[in-house]
């Protein structure tokens, strides 16, 4: 059995929209945790993955799966591990035995969240949750096995599918007149279907350009803090919907404080994109255009 690409996590959010951006690329084998036809695609099957990459035999592996439920992995430090950590170590693993090239996804979770710059990929690590940590895991063991890879750290991932922050706004800004969000922490909400997009063209640049493979940030273009990600949900959608009934008269910034959860959210999540930029001859479009495009899809 051969398949050109072997694609894990399809029903996620990035995920999906990668069945569409890599199919000119080749035939893909797409996953998800339930499998098919006898091939494994869940994570937490270490045995089961490796075997199904031997049988596959691919050139491409996309590893779009993890475990992503950030506060849930507190509570269960050693699933996250192996879904973050070994799993990848597996994929990479075998990519190298094979010659194969491995894609795959981190996060702004590995850094501390200090300061105010954007993040270069070269800083120093320092993850501040199990996620975070079993993430910067995974990213090592990929460098360390010698696999051809290219691991994009990226942030804030929306999509149309799926619940995301714009909806839950949406949902309340419907049900309260008055909402409080985070004030203090600084990121770049981003589609996932620019995530797909932008994994396609790079493939395509590896091509040409092998030595161009490593690790890089991806995000939309612009910084926003999610209280000001709220406001331009609403006052997008009014726009875009002015039937669209919503009860909401006040958004009030809060402090990180105010919503106390299980894990730490790093207060900078800003990526500085410009190796991703310059490498593959890539402009990010400004986050703004990416959320109203969403929600036009979506009213």
């Amino acid at each position: 059995m051969n398949s050109n690409i072997l694609l894990l996590g399809k029903n996620g959010q990035v995920g999906w929209e990668l069945q569409r951006a890599l199919a000119p690329l080749g035939p893909v084998t797409a996953l998800d945790r339930r499998g098919a036809d006898g091939l494994c695609g869940d994570l937490a099957d270490l045995e089961g993955l490796a075997a199904t990459v031997r049988t596959l035999k691919p050139r491409l592996i996309v590893n779009a799966a993890a475990h992503t439920a950030v506060d849930k992995a507190e509570s269960e430090p050693e699933l996250a591990q192996r879904l973050n950590a070994e799993a990848p170590a597996v994929l990479a693993r075998e990519a190298a035995a094979l010659g194969a090239t491995l894609v795959h996804y981190s996060t702004d979770y590995v850094f501390n969240g200090s300061g105010s710059v954007p993040w270069l990929e070269q800083d120093p690590t320092g993850p501040l949750s199990v996620y975070g940590r079993g993430k910067l895991a995974g990213e090592q063991a990929i460098r360390e096995s010698g696999c051809a890879h290219l691991i994009f750290r990226t942030s804030w991932v929306y999509a149309a599918r799926g619940g995301n922050f714009a909806k839950t706004m949406l949902r309340l800004g419907a049900e309260r007149a008055r909402l409080t969000v985070i004030d203090d922490q600084w990121g770049a909400p981003t589609g996932a279907d620019l995530i797909a997009d932008v994994t396609a063209h790079a493939i395509r640049h590896l091509q040409a350009r092998p030595a161009d493979a490593g690790t890089y940030h991806l995000a939309a273009s612009g910084f926003t803090t999610w209280y000001s990600y709220a406001r331009h949900v609403l006052d997008s959608a009014r726009s875009i919907s002015p039937a669209m009934e919503l009860a909401v008269k006040e958004i009030a910034p809060v402090a990180t404080e105010a919503f106390p959860l299980p894990a730490p959210r790093p207060r900078n999540s800003r990526l500085d994109t410009q190796r991703l930029r310059s490498t593959f001859g890539l402009v990010l479009p400004p986050w703004q255009q990416g959320v109203e495009r969403m929600l036009a899809e979506i009213l």
